[in-house]
């Protein structure tokens, strides 16, 4: 489905604001699904695209979310919600859809017949991926982590090996997505708030999701109010964060 944008990209962020009040009117349910889906195209580390997205439009499950979000406006004046879910544990799921994909790509043809970039692309997902993400409550991922320093004393590698690394890898892409979410609804005159104020325990009983899901943040989703805008935009002078080497 493609939709017709109304602003620029560069446009629909100088648009975007975290809106804290919605309008009492309804979002066309396709439109904010096709934004999910552009947010689906952002970049994720090694392709392995761990996340979900539920939107939420079902009044009594907008409620629960309400109250597991602490009641805030951004919540409660929400016409609908989109969560994003990081799914590390779907690494090896992943693993596999990519290496198909990549298999599709190449043809029907014996292992040796592949070239040497085929080779390595194959080797990439089937060994040099599940060595990062494979681990046994925290030990191997340890393990690994002191054995990439100690290499790194004589060669750069990569050195962010511990689970806790692994999950912070999968939260970044989850962000990405979630601000490419938020940019494709700018760009067609629909407001969101990232919302990191929820009990992600309740969050995940009310989605089903299981333990190891890991919610990234609650975006709410509608039209804003004039007073939903809290303020002119901050940020600090661009000199303090910008630097040229």
């Amino acid at each position: 489905m493609d939709l017709i944008k109304e602003k620029s990209v560069s446009e629909a962020i100088q648009y975007r604001r975290s809106v804290r009040v919605f309008k009492n009117e309804a979002l066309d349910n396709e439109k904010v699904k096709e934004c999910i889906r552009l947010a689906t195209l952002a970049p994720t580390s090694s392709n392995m695209q761990l996340w979900e997205f539920y939107q939420i439009t079902t009044p009594e499950v907008l409620e629960k979310l309400t109250q597991a979000s602490f009641n805030q406006n951004a919540a409660k004046t929400a016409r609908q919600m989109v969560v994003v879910v990081a799914r590390k544990d779907l690494w090896r799921k992943r693993v596999q859809s990519n290496v198909s994909f990549l298999k599709s790509q190449y043809g029907e043809k014996p292992p040796a017949d592949y070239s040497k970039r085929e080779k390595f692309a194959l080797n990439y997902y089937q060994k040099i991926v599940p060595t990062l993400y494979f681990d046994f409550i925290g030990i191997l991922g340890a393990l690994k982590f002191l054995v990439f320093q100690i290499i790194g004393i004589f060669k750069p590698i990569y050195r962010q090996a511990r689970r806790s690394d692994m999950r912070i890898v999968a939260q970044k892409s989850a962000a990405l997505a979630a601000q490419n979410f938020m940019i494709s609804m700018a760009a067609i005159n629909y407001d969101t708030c990232p919302m990191e104020g929820f009990d992600s325990l309740r969050v995940k009983k009310i989605l089903n999701l299981p333990s190891a899901a890991e919610i990234n943040m609650i975006i709410g989703c509608g039209i804003r109010e004039e007073s939903g805008v809290y303020g002119e935009r901050f940020r600090v002078p661009f000199e303090e964060v910008y630097f040229k080497l």
